[in-house]
């Protein structure tokens, strides 16, 4: 008989009291033990099974566990008797810092000192006047008074809160403590996204460097994050630290599902028959040489429902991700469209992230994009193959067909505000009505233009950000019918965009061209509109689609000028 699927559990001990689907972790404890590393960052992609993983290793070590090897009975990890003895034998610090997410430095402080205030509760056997009780203390007072209670989180005090806590451990149980650090750059995202980076940083510095790297009564230690910050921003004191990505070969099939697990709980669940379709929509995943790794929650939701969706892909704002690609340069947009169309592109990988350059950083967004599971790495070169100062490329592509679907709707949502307006300008340009795409396509950036602005030009808007969306826009929404290409080479020149009728017997092939007014060459759109269609004509960017057929009357060229938010557009 199947065992119960139940969605959202990431409490261990609560999954085995239930009895619920669960697939066998425990042997990341042994491997983590026997690596012997003092401190092991582990990075993977939400939803990877890392919270639930973290609730294991306590519940497996922890001294408040003692005498619950029950938990464990039936387990890898549990046939092996010295790892039996081990159980219920340390000291544990669990702390998740999953729930910072603020708009502002002052509340991301207040939810860290929330989160340590509760942790440092459990514990009766703490002294009352503990610096985070103090800080507690003089909350109230401030209140009292009518001050911000936030200005008595001393930020000394909070940077040391987990050092001091495993000292009051260590005192207790005679024993060394081992931390356990989860979401450990939750916060760091959030500041990224709302502008408060520098602050956070120094805070974070300053309480990593007190927890793992000046403690005396730290053991051992493990930090779970979807991204490895950089370690000029915070781990810059911390040279004990292993770092294990999705790139490196150790903890490969720890989190995540193998393809053989989640076939046998296909077979268990009586959805033998649907292995084919499950592998495209949520296969796809590599973790250092190991591939076909399928991600946890849509497999979980898939064998409670039966139905396929994007339920992975759903679980977060991707806010993050949202903003880098829909901000991001003409190249970025351009790569991004290859990605969607089912292509790979070729890049450098640096997987230390760091946030304050992912505005101009295209490698670094990728890297990003690759860290939080969106992307595959296809192939990779050999460095010790290279030649001296040539720099290691990633072939990279979408991990799967359910992370296409999610950025597909991701950039229909960049047009919503003007979703009727965008619509009719595709359907007026498909039936060559020059009056009607010049209405519904200056409505259309009037609509949008601003959130693809990045705000970091004094002289305005670049209008290359909004069209190079409206490409990607065209490519998700046109795919059915037409083959959408950017910047491709065709006779002498580079086009913008193309596209190419699947069948050309039904339907006419298009060249857009789009121009920023220049003042200083052109007195007005026209001008900018002529120049394009000019452009079109010497460049013979039609060669590529007359060489596979089509016919010269069947291609329609159109010339698209930007001064702001105001387009206008020009036939041939």
């Amino acid at each position: 008989m199947a065992r119960t699927v139940a969605i959202g559990i990431q409490d261990f001990e609560k999954i085995r009291e239930k009895n619920v689907f669960y697939i066998d972790k425990t042997d990341f404890i042994k491997e983590w033990w026997e690596n012997e590393d003092d401190v092991t960052l582990i990075t993977r992609p939400r939803r990877f099974g890392k919270t639930l993983n973290m609730s294991m290793v306590e519940q497996f070590f922890s001294v408040d566990y003692a005498n619950r090897g029950d938990l464990f009975e039936g387990l890898s990890i549990w046939e092996d008797e010295a790892y039996r003895k081990l159980q219920g034998t340390y000291p544990v610090i669990f702390v998740s810092f999953a729930r910072v997410k603020a708009d502002n430095y002052k509340d991301a402080k207040r939810q860290l000192f929330a989160i340590m205030k509760d942790l440092y509760e459990t514990y009766p056997f703490i002294p009352k006047d503990n610096s985070v009780s103090e800080i507690a203390r003089t909350m109230k007072e401030y209140r009292r008074a009518g001050r911000d209670d936030n200005d008595a989180i001393n930020e000394t005090d909070l940077a040391l809160s987990i050092h001091e806590l495993s000292g009051y451990l260590k005192k207790h149980y005679d024993k060394k403590v081992i931390i356990l650090l989860d979401e450990y750059d939750t916060p760091m995202q959030e500041a990224w996204v709302h502008g408060y980076w520098d602050k956070i940083v120094s805070l974070f510095r300053n309480m990593f460097n007190a927890a793992f790297k000046t403690n005396a009564n730290l053991y051992r230690a493990i930090m779970t994050g979807i991204t490895t910050v950089s370690k000029e921003s915070i781990f810059s004191d911390l040279n004990n630290l292993k770092v294990v990505t999705t790139t490196s070969d150790e903890y490969a099939t720890s989190f995540g599902f193998t393809e053989d697990e989640v076939f046998v709980a296909l077979d268990e669940c009586g959805l033998c028959d649907k292995k084919v379709l499950l592998k495209r929509w949520y296969d796809g995943f590599t973790f250092g040489k190991h591939t076909d790794i399928y991600n946890p929650w849509s497999i979980i939701n898939y064998l409670d429902t039966g139905n396929f969706a994007t339920y992975w892909a759903n679980t977060s704002s991707n806010s993050l991700v949202g903003k880098l690609i829909r901000e991001g340069s003409r190249r970025v947009k351009e790569r991004f469209g290859r990605l969607l169309s089912g292509e790979s592109i070729k890049t450098p990988i640096d997987e230390q992230i760091v946030y304050n350059q992912l505005d101009g950083n295209e490698e670094a967004i990728w890297s990003l994009l690759l860290a939080s599971g969106y992307l595959k790495v296809i192939s990779y070169d050999d460095l010790a193959a290279l030649e001296y100062g040539a720099e290691q490329m990633y072939e990279l592509a979408l991990t799967n067909y359910e992370v296409r679907l999610m950025f597909e709707g991701m950039v229909r949502g960049w047009f919503r505000n003007a979703k009727e307006d965008y619509n009719d300008f595709i359907s007026a340009m498909l039936q060559d009505d020059m009056d009607a795409m010049n209405e519904y396509m200056n409505r259309v950036a009037l609509g949008t233009f601003s959130s693809f602005d990045t705000g970091k030009r004094l002289s305005g808007a670049e209008p290359e950000r909004f069209y190079h969306g409206f490409v990607l826009g065209l490519l998700v929404d046109l795919q059915d019918r037409y083959i959408i290409t950017s910047n491709r080479e065709s006779g002498f020149g580079r086009y913008d965009v193309m596209i190419e009728p699947r069948e050309p017997e039904k339907n006419d092939a298009y060249i857009l061209e789009f121009k920023v007014f220049n003042s200083r060459k052109e007195s007005s759109l026209d001008d900018t509109v002529a120049a394009a269609l000019r452009q079109i004509e010497e460049k013979q960017y039609a060669a590529e689609l007359i060489a596979r057929g089509i016919k010269e009357e069947h291609i329609h060229s159109y010339g698209f000028a930007f001064e702001g938010k105001k387009v206008l557009i020009g036939k041939k």
